[in-house]
């Protein structure tokens, strides 16, 4: 038995890595400079001793190995200290591929978006199955009640990020874990701090092609264009694409389809090489949705799930934390947390919301917290991702490097910033009324005003 300190232990990722170095019998701890939950609470309920900030005092001398979260960088005063002392260090993706996955069937799911929700229901579906998948998942899943797990099956699911995976180490982490199958959801332009266009991540996402075998699959989102650039450059492996089948086209347009049954993406048929295989039912909403559960149904069957057997359990999926995410409800207003952060996470989270509710009226509370955000680079495409909110406040923090006022003149709703929680919260008091559904939308902790303002409410 080793012990291990993880740097950065508190993102949804390393806290995974802690779960699963706890599970194989190591002593773990780990420091963060931003604690909050749900990681928090899953991190003291596996007694993982936690300290805040990145001290060198905060490790152990003990401790045999560091574990580094890519969100630490040369100059780190704990990054600092493990050099100097040539302490052993490694990646949490590198920890996670040398002492997790060797002898395992790995499952990546890869994407810009869907990435931990498409995750979660592989490993749902892979564990109704009977298979006991073990499984790494970017967020805590409702229906396990952890984001990680080893597992006794044969199988592992593990969310394929493609960031980078340390500072001393600059390739996407999904470079590591040498899938059996992988999912590619899709992909667009995001991590504007370490890619410079489009082009530098499909680069990576063909890094991850080449590792799959032959005897392996490509489970492929047979609509995205950037995705098809890729399997261009270079493909060794069996491919099957899925789709949405939309009025007029054929139930064979894609190897793995989805026929709508409720526009809310509620419900929907599921067709294999033009055959209907089963109806879902399900409590997700939006069509993005839809494309995440038919992709991890079509991983399931690569490994031999017969999938008509277990899509009626999708009826009882409860997806994943923070992923619109019903709070509660309180004087008839009804709060959501969500986590998303790119302006398509942003539309398609509410067209799934609006087709449930409605001429009800949505209010959105955002954080523009991630890399990207922050830089600007989607700051153009966020006024038009919000088009569906009847009214719109955001945190504008000081470290925003765009101009917060452009956005929001050119919101089509009511839309207004507030300088801090705080005055957020204050604000939607004043707007919000009965009939509203509010959802706040951020990546980041949000200085837990989701739960502050249902608690004012009620």
């Amino acid at each position: 038995m080793n012990k291990l300190h993880i740097l950065g232990i508190a993102g949804t990722f390393m806290g995974g890595v802690a779960a699963l170095a706890r599970e194989h019998g190591h002593a773990v701890e780990g420091s963060d400079q931003a604690v909050y939950p749900p990681m928090s609470t899953q991190l003291e309920q596996l007694g993982i001793a936690l300290s805040q900030g990145y001290k060198p005092d905060n490790i152990s001398a003990d401790c045999d190995e560091i574990v580094v979260g890519n969100a630490l960088s040369r100059g780190n005063a704990a990054v600092e200290h493990v050099l100097d002392r040539g302490m052993k260090y490694t990646s949490g993706a590198q920890w996670l591929a040398e002492h997790v996955l060797p002898g395992r069937d790995t499952l990546a799911v890869a994407g810009t978006h869907g990435k931990t929700t498409t995750t979660t229901i592989l490993s749902f579906l892979l564990d109704r199955a009977g298979r006991d998948p073990g499984f790494l998942i970017g967020g805590v899943a409702e229906d396990f009640g952890v984001s990680a797990r080893v597992g006794t099956g044969r199988e592992f699911v593990v969310e394929a990020d493609e960031y980078d995976t340390a500072f001393f180490d600059k390739r996407s982490k999904f470079v590591h874990y040498r899938p059996l199958v992988a999912i590619l959801n899709n992909l667009e332009y995001d991590h504007a701090d370490i890619f410079p266009d489009v082009a530098a991540i499909q680069r990576q996402f063909h890094h991850l092609v080449r590792t799959v075998p032959g005897r392996g699959r490509l489970i492929v989102n047979g609509e995205d264009a950037h995705l098809a650039e890729v399997l261009a450059m270079g493909c060794w492996t069996p491919v099957e694409r899925f789709g949405l089948l939309r009025d007029g086209m054929a139930d064979g347009a894609f190897d793995w389809g989805a026929r709508l049954i409720a526009a809310d993406g509620s419900a929907f048929t599921v067709f294999k090489s033009g055959k209907a295989v089963g109806d879902v039912q399900w409590p997700m909403l939006g069509l993005h949705n839809v494309l995440n559960g038919l992709a991890a149904l079509a991983a399931c069957a690569a490994v031999g799930v017969d999938v008509s057997t277990v899509i009626p359990s999708l009826a009882e999926f409860r997806s994943v934390k923070r992923r619109l995410e019903f709070l509660g409800e309180a004087q008839g207003i009804t709060v959501y947390d969500d986590f998303a952060h790119h302006p398509t996470a942003i539309r398609t989270t509410l067209e799934g919301l609006r087709a449930k509710v409605g001429d009800a009226r949505i209010v959105v509370a955002m954080e523009p917290r991630s890399n990207s955000m922050r830089l600007g680079a989607h700051a153009d495409a966020l006024a038009p991702s919000l088009d569906i909110a009847d009214a719109v406040v955001f945190l504008h923090r000081p470290e925003l490097a765009w101009d917060a006022g452009k956005v929001v003149s050119a919101i089509r709703g009511d839309a207004r910033t507030a300088a801090d929680a705080d005055a957020l919260i204050a604000t939607l008091r004043e707007i919000a009324r009965p009939g509203d559904h509010v959802v706040f939308m951020s990546n980041g902790g949000f200085d837990g005003a989701p739960r502050r303002f249902l608690a004012a409410l009620g």
